[in-house]
């Protein structure tokens, strides 16, 4: 049976989006993948976007939802650095992945910022597949 996972970030515009965009490429076995955001944002980041593109993963049909837009019960709740609070959510289990967010930086930045959620999903993935999580 497959955990129900949300990424979860102020706008849902970037690192969430990414974040879901990987877990859903790299982890669609084991992973139901969620992403949401704590406030309304008009759309993903271009920037994020074009560096997932890059590597492969399309994100252009993505939008940015609230945490009222997904199931209110998750397995997984990560999220992914609040600059503020964050938010609570129901969930077995959550982490914070502190993650800066590159957005009004340069492409490097969210290039950067993709990279290491790469990795951190494929860690997710891999702890879920040892039935660590």
């Amino acid at each position: 049976m497959k955990k129900k996972v949300a990424f979860i970030c102020v706008h849902n515009s970037c690192r969430s989006q990414m974040a879901e965009g990987w877990a859903k490429k790299l982890g669609k076995d084991v992973l139901e993948v969620y992403s949401a955001g704590t406030e309304d944002y008009p759309e993903v980041k271009p920037l994020a976007v074009e560096v997932m593109e890059e590597a492969g993963v399309d994100m252009s049909e993505h939008n940015p939802k609230l945490l009222t837009d997904i199931p209110n019960e998750m397995d997984i709740v990560i999220t992914m650095g609040c600059n503020v609070q964050c938010p609570t959510f129901p969930s077995k289990h959550r982490e914070d992945w502190g993650l800066d967010d590159p957005s009004g930086g340069p492409i490097e930045d969210f290039r950067n910022t993709r990279d290491i959620i790469k990795g951190k999903v494929e860690e997710l993935i891999e702890r879920v597949n040892n039935n660590e999580l």
